[in-house]
């Protein structure tokens, strides 16, 4: 299993609004074993992260969002707007395992190559 590259730094923006999720239900998807992605295209790169209370409690839940987080500024995605779903699979997942199943649901959704 390869290591995540470097930080490449920076501070992801947040997606905010009911509407920029709901314009997401028609974006495009991606599914991993522990994770979905949607994502539009967008003027700017945008990242909304949900992880429900089925996965855990408000420790679980931060963790795993700190973990996403982190993957995710240390990728160069183009962009877009994106939105991280996690599954309650997802609690039991180490920081490598979300790694690659991220990389594996951008994939699937067509987001990177």
């Amino acid at each position: 299993m390869s290591q995540p590259p470097p930080a490449a730094g920076g501070k992801l923006l947040s997606l905010k609004g009911d509407r920029a999720f709901q314009r997401l239900r028609q974006g495009r998807a991606g599914r991993g074993r522990f994770l979905s992605v949607k994502w539009l295209p967008a003027p700017e790169l945008r990242v909304g992260i949900v992880v429900s209370k089925k996965v855990g409690k408000a420790v679980v839940r931060n963790r795993i969002k700190r973990r996403l987080r982190e993957i995710l500024r240390r990728l160069h995605l183009p962009k877009a707007h994106l939105l991280v779903i996690a599954s309650p699979e997802a609690r039991e997942a180490t920081y490598p395992e979300l790694f690659q199943d991220l990389i594996r649901a951008l994939k699937k959704s067509g987001l990177v190559q």
